[in-house]
């Protein structure tokens, strides 16, 4: 090789390695910061198809980077078209907007029509100006938004003329099988099918069940607004000849309610509309509605499907290939059609339907004799069991529910009341089956069969419990070194999805399951913590104001099947309830504090009006005389004629002043400053009315009873003044040492204890309360094998048995309120600001533990608080998301010092020392982990 040669090779390796570096130090001068991550719309919503609101509101995280600290600006653009993003967006172009806010950006575009598609993705810069990459894209896609939509027309077949009834003389309404052929001219590009009932349904294209809901369209105000599903179904259409199927039972809109049969009119027959759009490659579109040219036959396998008595199933009548072009339906009816009303609204469902979301497998089988063996699945749940077993042709086999036993070993059924809550399933052969009931749901852990292949030796894999709820996310974890408190989280979130299931009910098991409206408002701060239930009190909160009542008051179950149509009277004072009807101030509030959109105060601050309205209506000299549940079910009561020994007027006034305060807070938030300052004056006037009717002048209660819910009220409402509040607490906490340091606390004080004593500075006592073992305690359920929540604080022991059937739920979520303790106090995750954008970390340790930890997704990101004893001293370690700030507040004891990543903590840009003394020290940090250790 000549040296030219040697000297032409380094030379070119000298540049080449001089171009890397160049490239490298332009990249690193040039390159842009990781893009924003989990773009939602609306209320959480991730790509949702059939969105309910044409001004959406955007919401996504920064991500997580040691150098990100927070935004200092955002761009959003939104095209019809992928192919217009991100430099040609049609719909809108924020612009760059010097802005912190990453949640709830309001859209300011075009006008958004039902149907259109919208893709969107958002930059931004972080707090020194560095932009990120563009997110990747995100869409959504609005459904019919309007009756105006519809072209289809509800369905169903003429009534029987001698329909079956049932027990109760209520008329049966048989499930029915619809149908109809239809030709496709072109091959498909896509296809939407928009869809309801006032019942419920299951679709079918071409044999296949369309989508992964249950128990839709869901339960709301019919006679106000009925909910329709949106489908993607472009992959169920591949043939030139298609059907699509509908199977429509009663459910909710037609099937019994409540206890009652002559407590409403005869409920009238199921129906059900679709709307098939498909759209062919040329662009060509086509319609294909439900009308008079549809087919169907009650002559199904399924023979009876009720939400409170289940399900009636025999095989004998399948219908083969009844949704497919090969089935000849010759020999079905004719349906009859029907017009939209006016005044039934058909909107988009707001919130994510309920589905099958978990299995649980059988964890042992007992033989209780007679041909029944008894399937435990260790866990009650809600939802309903998947049966495969070998039958006999024409042998029922029966299916029976129970979340108890008796001491025999036997279901113990007598707390469902009336609600039959078995399934019956006829075989039409010899054969190993499998069964899954379609239009009923069960609250149950053991499930007994009968009448199966006695020949056969019953088996683990014969019964799956498939667990159904509302499709909703975890949000929330909690964890700690008590095996008792670890096993309350559990039940917290067991209670959660049982009576999460399309609306908040109180039990999901016996005749009720209604939305109860006190036992929400309880529950609601600790359901948001553990789920992302955003949307799904945004739709219920629709449906309370539609159920309003013109003088302003709110009935006690929402949606409202209690009121007396033929009366006519839904201003009864039965209807109304304090405590119950406050969810109407409480649950948007407690929302919005939670998740920082004020879009659901604006919504609902009307409704908050109306109830103050009928407060105002109630009272006289701003004492309230109406009626109320009182402290539901307290326990060990005096006063034995009423459900707690706290007066009446007492409980209305206190919800009174606090539904006040909520709505002047709503007001300031909103900027309604002269509302804020007339309701301002009027909390105080009833503050004052309170003090002077309920305390003496040695901060004790002048009532009859002297309880602790009563005291709870006043200082948790903050209902008398400061001074007064100093002599009220030593009458509180002689009333909880009365007790032996446990509670007498029914639904509405339960939730205030922790409130209470951690505001003044009791958290020993709150801990005591909490751990303690005996009867009345969250310990004394678990102590006696409860796997989620109880309506009683006694619904059962190992000693006495089961307590009254008549009120008597085994999964009852209220007083799971106390998950707020542990999470806010316990671990320490507070929202300073709404929605977490400020955040508290304040640990309260307690002598019972030695470490607890939980996690927060919130929505600018994950929220930890994690500490543990250590020697003499406390270890914390904390995550701050992007975007947010937090104050620690870290608990030490005189002559302790605390350090941070084992250095002691100096000022510095993500750490400030606000205050130390000897209990506590408080830091001001931007996002990062942090690693503190007190000793």
């Amino acid at each position: 090789m000549t040296k030219r040669n040697v000297f032409s090779i380094a030379s070119l390796i000298i540049l080449f390695f001089a171009f890397v570096f160049v490239l490298f130090s332009c990249g690193n001068n040039g390159a842009k910061i990781d893009s924003p991550t989990y773009l939602t719309v609306c209320e959480g919503l991730e790509k949702p198809i059939g969105l309910h609101d044409n001004k959406p509101t955007f919401s996504w995280k920064l991500p997580v980077n040691e150098n990100i600290k927070s935004q200092s600006a955002y761009r959003i653009v939104v095209a019809s078209d992928t192919a217009l993003l991100p430099n040609k967006a049609d719909l809108w172009d924020s612009g760059e907007v010097d802005s912190e806010q990453s949640v709830w950006v309001k859209y300011k575009g075009k006008f958004l029509e039902s149907r259109q598609k919208a893709y969107w993705q958002v930059m931004f810069r972080d707090q020194s100006g560095k932009e990120s990459a563009w997110s990747k894209l995100s869409n959504f896609e609005l459904g019919l938004l309007s009756n105006n939509d519809w072209k289809a027309k509800w369905i169903a077949l003429e009534p029987e003329a001698r329909p079956d009834r049932s027990e109760k003389g209520l008329i049966i309404h048989r499930p029915e099988y619809l149908r109809k052929n239809f030709t496709l001219k072109s091959t498909v590009r896509e296809a939407r099918l928009y869809i309801s009932a006032k019942g419920l349904f299951e679709a079918q294209i071409n044999g296949k069940k369309v989508g992964n809901d249950v128990l839709v369209p869901g339960f709301t105000p019919y006679k106000k607004r009925i909910e329709t599903l949106s489908y993607d179904v472009s992959k169920y259409i591949n043939n030139k000849t298609n059907t699509i199927g509908i199977i429509l039972g009663e459910g909710w809109y037609s099937g019994r309610l409540a206890w009652a049969k002559d407590l409403w009119p005869p409920k009238p027959r199921p129906k059900a509309i679709c709307q098939l759009e498909i759209t062919y490659d040329n662009g060509e579109k086509e319609i294909i509605i439900s009308d008079d040219n549809w087919r169907g036959t009650r002559n199904g396998p399924i023979r009876f499907s009720g939400i409170y008595d289940g399900e009636v199933y025999d095989a004998n009548l399948e219908i083969a290939d009844w949704s497919t072009p090969n089935f000849n339906d010759t020999n079905w009816e004719n349906v009859k059609s029907s017009n939209l009303d006016s005044s039934i609204q058909l909107v988009p469902k707001s919130h994510l339907a309920v589905t099958n979301k978990e299995e649980l497998p059988t964890l042992a089988i007992t033989n209780v004799g007679s041909g029944r063996f008894i399937f435990d699945l260790g866990q009650n749940m809600v939802g309903v069991p998947l049966i495969k077993m070998p039958v006999i042709k024409d042998q029922t086999v029966t299916i029976r529910f129970a979340e108890m036993l008796n001491q025999d070993g036997t279901l113990y059924t007598d707390n469902y009341r009336n609600a039959k809550s078995i399934d019956y399933y006829t075989p039409k052969a010899n054969a190993e089956t499998s069964y899954l009931p379609k239009f009923t749901f069960h609250g149950f852990r053991y499930v007994e069969l009968s009448g199966f292949d006695a020949s056969k030796q019953p088996d683990k894999s014969w019964v799956t419990g498939i667990v159904q709820y509302s499709d909703f996310e975890a949000t929330g974890t909690f964890s700690s070194s008590h095996d008792k408190l670890n096993k309350l989280q559990k039940n917290i979130s067991w209670g959660l999805k049982g009576n999460l299931v399309d609306i908040p009910t109180d039990c999901p098991q016996r005749d009720e399951r209604l939305g109860w409206t006190g036992d929400a408002q309880v529950i609601t701060p600790t359901s948001i913590f553990n789920n992302r239930m955003h949307a799904f009190w945004a739709s219920w909160l629709k449906s309370m104001r539609e159920e309003q009542g013109k003088s302003g008051n709110i009935p006690v179950v929402i949606p409202n099947v209690l009121f007396d149509h033929r009366k006519g009277d839904i201003s009864s004072r039965f209807y109304t309830s304090s405590g119950w009807s406050d969810a109407a101030t409480i649950v948007p509030w407690e929302v919005y504090f939670r998740t920082g959109d004020t879009k659901i105060l604006r919504d609902n601050y009307e409704m908050m009006k109306g109830l103050l309205d009928f407060y105002k209506s109630m009272s006289s000299n701003h004492i309230v005389e109406m009626f109320t549940f009182g402290d539901w079910l307290q326990p060990h009561r005096e006063n034995n004629g009423s459900s707690s020994d706290t007066k009446p007027e007492l409980i209305n006034t206190a919800y009174y002043a606090r539904s006040i305060d909520i709505t002047m807070k709503t007001a300031e938030v909103l900027g309604n400053k002269k509302d804020a300052n007339n309701l301002k004056v009027l909390r105080d006037s009833v503050r004052v009315a309170f003090e002077t009717e309920f305390i003496d002048d040695e901060g004790k209660l002048t009532t009859e009873y002297e309880t602790q819910t009563g005291y709870l009220m006043a200082l948790g409402f903050d209902l008398v003044t400061e001074e007064t509040a100093q002599k009220i607490l030593p009458h509180l906490i002689r009333k909880i040492k009365d007790a032996d340091n446990h509670l007498r606390t029914g639904f509405l004080g339960t939730p205030l204890l922790a409130t209470v004593l951690s505001k003044y500075n009791r958290a020993d006592l709150m801990y005591t309360l909490l751990f303690k073992e005996t009867y009345p305690s969250w310990f004394f359920s678990i102590n006696q094998g409860a796997t989620t929540m109880w309506e009683r604080w006694n619904s059962y022991s190992h000693k006495d048995g089961f307590g009254d059937a008549g009120m008597n739920s085994f999964n009852h979520y209220a007083y799971g309120a106390i998950g707020q303790f542990m999470y806010e106090c316990i671990a320490g995750i507070n929202p300073l600001e709404p929605g977490y954008k400020k955040i508290l970390i304040a640990p309260m340790p307690g002598e019972m533990l030695e470490h607890a930890k939980a996690e927060y997704n919130s929505l600018y990101g994950k929220i930890s608080s994690a500490w543990k004893k250590i020697d003499n001293g406390l270890e914390l370690d904390v995550t701050i998301p992007p975007n947010t700030s937090g104050k620690i507040v870290i608990p030490i004891r005189e002559g302790q010092s605390v350090t941070l990543d084992n250095k002691e903590i100096a000022n510095n840009t993500d750490v400030k020392v606000i205050e130390k003394n000897d209990t506590n020290i408080v830091l001001a940090v931007m996002p990062g982990s942090y690693e503190f250790i007190a000793n």
